[in-house]
């Protein structure tokens, strides 16, 4: 459900031009003004929308009928007028009421940061898992703005018989329909999360360790993903080029295999209809043995980036593993500072030397490969770590688990015991548990 295909609509498509209007609150965001107008645009362009004006306003006290003020809301008209845009993208929440006396006051049609990013969601989604998810948070972001969309659907459809009464309206109709619609939705999806717990316990028997990739959308996690992998993910400069994610199997040095896997990139603000729907695919990152957190390190905003992917994956449940924690609380996080080739010499030394005083953080540009290859070792060390020594029987004609012993853990000795071997073997816990299972 497209906020350009509706039914009253009148070819809105890409290439529309667009004012994008930033409400600015004391205290309200840490960004600066530019970089979050810069951000808007890029989301409006990769739907192919044509930015062709940006304003920012203070807002004192936002108005509840239109968020922006009387004198704002006149500029924004002026603006369209000039750059004969035909939508405003507002980088904030609107209300149905908001967008709707936007929309007449400027005579133009008014898209929310929310739409905006449902809107390439919608586009981008490859998968029928994919579309589902983005369905949902479809239906859900517009049943409260049915009032808007379509106004033919205040008609009333009459009873059946003498007694029927005047029966609903169109409106109350449709809105049962996407309620119906949207548990329908809601049970298909959570199949899918059954079965990704199944696959993913499955997984967890199997020998191989998984390693997810996370961080703020355009912060490199797909290129990164192509150059540890040689797939061809998607991978260009614009926000959300990849929303489904995708898994490949890697070599590590001193591991036979492990799983790599590219997840959908985050956003400031990301719609809560959004990371409900997406809950299933982000998931993955839970059953993870280790998380990297892949971070444009050349952007100004880089930190405050970093605090948004680490407050979505709060919502799912993932966050930095405590110092004191036991082995298998939560999975490691490893910072991936990304793009150190858009420095600098000066700040790129500056980088370097933060990165050496902390040991949870890589430097690399993935574009490039620099760096990549030290990535590999350091996770293939915090993979390994924990490891201890243990002396474990196994059957004497059972092969596979000898080779297996031989290519996970560091065997140390065997020696015959009857009809089983006694193999001394370093292994991790989480190694050690898989063995267990197979």
């Amino acid at each position: 459900m497209s906020v350009f295909n509706r039914e009253e609509d009148d070819g809105l498509s890409r290439g529309a031009k667009a004012i994008v209007a930033l409400p600015e609150r004391a205290g309200d965001n840490p960004r600066s003004a530019e970089a979050r107008l810069d951000e808007a645009a890029g989301l409006a362009a990769a739907i192919g929308i044509d930015v062709v004006g940006r304003l920012a306003f203070r807002l004192r006290d936002p108005k509840p009928a239109t968020l922006f003020g009387s004198g704002q809301v006149e500029q924004i008209a002026l603006a369209i007028r000039q750059d004969e845009a035909e939508l405003l993208v507002v980088d904030a929440a609107l209300t149905p009421i908001q967008q709707r006396n936007l929309e007449k006051a400027i005579e133009a049609k008014v898209i929310d940061r929310t739409g905006l990013i449902l809107e390439i969601f919608g586009e981008r989604a490859a998968t029928a898992e994919g579309r589902l998810q983005v369905e949902l948070a479809h239906l859900d972001y517009q049943a409260g703005r049915l009032v808007r969309s379509w106004t033919h659907l205040e008609r009333q459809r009459g009873g059946f018989g003498f007694l029927g009464g005047p029966g609903e309206t169109q409106i109350e109709a449709d809105r049962r329909l996407i309620r119906d619609r949207m548990a329908k939705l809601r049970r298909e999806l959570e199949q899918v999360r059954r079965t990704r717990g199944l696959h993913r316990a499955r997984r967890q028997r199997a020998p191989w360790p998984v390693i997810a990739l996370v961080g703020y959308t355009n912060a490199g996690k797909s290129t990164l993903f192509n150059r540890m992998t040689g797939a061809k993910v998607m991978a260009e400069d614009l926000l959300f080029a990849t929303l489904d994610p995708t898994m490949r199997q890697i070599s590590l040095p001193g591991l036979d295999k492990a799983i790599l896997s590219d997840t959908v990139g985050f956003v400031s603000d990301l719609p809560t209809q959004l990371v409900a729907a997406f809950r299933a695919t982000l998931e993955e990152v839970t059953g993870a043995d280790i998380i990297l957190h892949v971070r444009d390190i050349a952007h100004p905003d880089s930190d405050a980036q970093a605090a948004d992917v680490l407050s979505v994956l709060g919502e799912i449940g993932v966050g930095p593993r405590a110092p004191d924690a036991e082995a298998g609380e939560g999975a490691p996080i490893l910072e991936v500072w990304n793009k150190i080739d858009m420095l600098d010499e000066e700040a790129r030394s500056a980088v370097k030397a933060e990165a050496t005083r902390r040991e949870d953080v890589v430097t690399l540009s993935a574009l490039q490969g620099d760096g990549v290859d030290l990535l590999r070792r350091i996770v293939s060390d915090r993979l390994s770590e924990g490891n201890r020594v243990r002396t474990l029987s196994v059957p004497i004609g059972d092969g596979a688990a000898l080779a297996w012993l031989h290519a996970h853990g560091e065997v140390l000795g065997q020696d015959v015991d009857g009809d089983h071997m006694l193999v001394e073997v370093r292994l991790s816990d989480a190694d050690l548990a898989r063995f267990e299972a197979r």
